[in-house]
């Protein structure tokens, strides 16, 4: 070497780890080892799925459907059997009477009336739900500005051709300002508003018109609540969403309390958490306290959400939970079909071994040695293949140390 030094060597460190000493396990899969966990995995399975799809069977749904409702009339007309869904523990659906709707054009309110042939223990959920919806398209998941939701002052320029693009920045008589919130997902937010269910005819009582309060606090998750912070936009500053100017918010934001109150819209935060699947379920209202006594119940719906413009339906749901959540079948059946599974195969692989064993390190079964076996190289060829490859394998060796 110049200068009489050694070069770097590039040899790893004699050390376990990068020499690869390590020592390791490897389990030798045998009949006597495999057989037994398809079994055990069966055994476990099947009655977890078998208990999961029984606490959900025993959960209490109903849904409605009031897409059509603005085509009715001011008198209450019978849904038929595919507008409705009826789940609940103990009572068969056939036996409960068809719900029923009437639309008051004066007031754009939807009325809807069922029967509630049980009492529903706490806690009661209400949920609306939407389906043929996309809120999975890559476009519109992103279409949001996260520092314009925490409060940050973000101008025209901030947000122009961003993550909200189209709906970013609008100009209105010649004045150019940023929209808030921007992007498509606040601006296709949900504005029906349901009212708390009306007992209008209590069972076993004499009282009438007694309200099912229902809040709406603590519907988002806590870990949402942390996006949203009071924006420190004034109203002049902004435009509404598109979709958001009807009402109060026809002419702009009112005052700066509507805009700051904005962050503490839980319906708002909800429908800002996108859903994975066209058809989707937000929670809307909740009761934690009180049992929803049986009886027939009136909701209000004032309709200003137009599903039916691309194609979709909108329905309320009243659900009861469990310690697995809401109704979801789904969760025990693939337990007891991935159960089911593992004791199948384990029953053929039993069979097959008893009648059909293979002795364990069977030279036979290499792949060479299939070659001939199976006429596509004979017994010379399949040598002078191996010697050919011993060969190579030890100049291999040789090049490297």
């Amino acid at each position: 070497m110049a200068g009489g030094t050694e070069g770097k060597s590039k040899r790893p460190s004699n050390t376990a780890f990068k020499q690869q000493r390590l020592r390791a396990w490897q389990p030798l899969l045998t009949p006597k080892s495999v057989l037994p966990t398809f079994f055990i995995i069966g055994i476990i399975f099947a009655p977890i799925g078998g208990w999961l799809l029984w606490a959900s069977e025993r959960i209490n749904e109903m849904r409605i459907d009031y897409t059509h409702c603005s085509d009715l009339g001011n008198t209450f007309t019978d849904l038929s059997s595919d507008k409705y869904d009826f789940r609940l523990h103990g009572i068969e659906s056939s036996t409960i009477p068809h719900p029923q709707e009437k639309y008051d054009s004066e007031t754009n309110t939807c009325s809807i009336t069922f029967n509630l042939p049980k009492d529903l223990n706490s806690d009661v959920f209400l949920y609306y739900r939407l389906t043929n919806f996309y809120q999975n398209h890559r476009r519109y998941a992103r279409s949001f500005d996260a520092d314009q939701l925490k409060g940050k002052h973000r101008s025209s320029s901030d947000i122009k051709g961003g993550d909200c693009d189209p709906l970013d920045v609008e100009t209105i008589g010649g004045v150019k300002k940023p929209i808030f919130p921007c992007g498509l997902i606040a601006n296709s937010m949900f504005n029906d508003t349901i009212a708390s269910p009306l007992l209008i005819t209590p069972s076993n009582s004499d009282s009438q018109n007694v309200t099912y309060e229902m809040t709406s606090d603590d519907i988002s998750w806590s870990a949402d609540r942390k996006r949203f912070n009071p924006t420190s936009y004034k109203p002049e500053d902004v435009y509404p969403p598109p979709n958001w100017r009807v009402g109060k918010l026809k002419d702009g934001y009112p005052d700066q309390q509507y805009m700051r109150d904005l962050a503490s819209n839980q319906h708002f935060q909800v429908w800002m958490r996108t859903a994975g699947l066209p058809t989707f379920r937000k929670l809307y209202m909740k009761n934690t306290k009180d049992t929803m006594k049986s009886g027939y119940y009136q909701i209000d719906v004032t309709m200003n959400y137009d599903t039916r413009s691309f194609g979709g339906t909108k329905s309320i749901v009243i659900s009861t939970t469990s310690f697995i959540g809401g109704r979801n079948p789904v969760l025990g059946i693939a337990f007891i079909a991935v159960g089911g599974l593992c004791v199948l195969l384990g029953c053929i692989f039993t069979v097959r071994h008893i009648y059909r064993p293979r002795r364990l390190g069977d030279h036979t079964y290499l792949s060479w040695n299939q070659q001939v076996q199976s006429g596509l190289a004979d017994n010379s060829n399949a040598m002078a293949s191996g010697r050919q490859q011993q060969q190579q394998a030890g100049g291999s060796m040789r090049q490297r140390f």
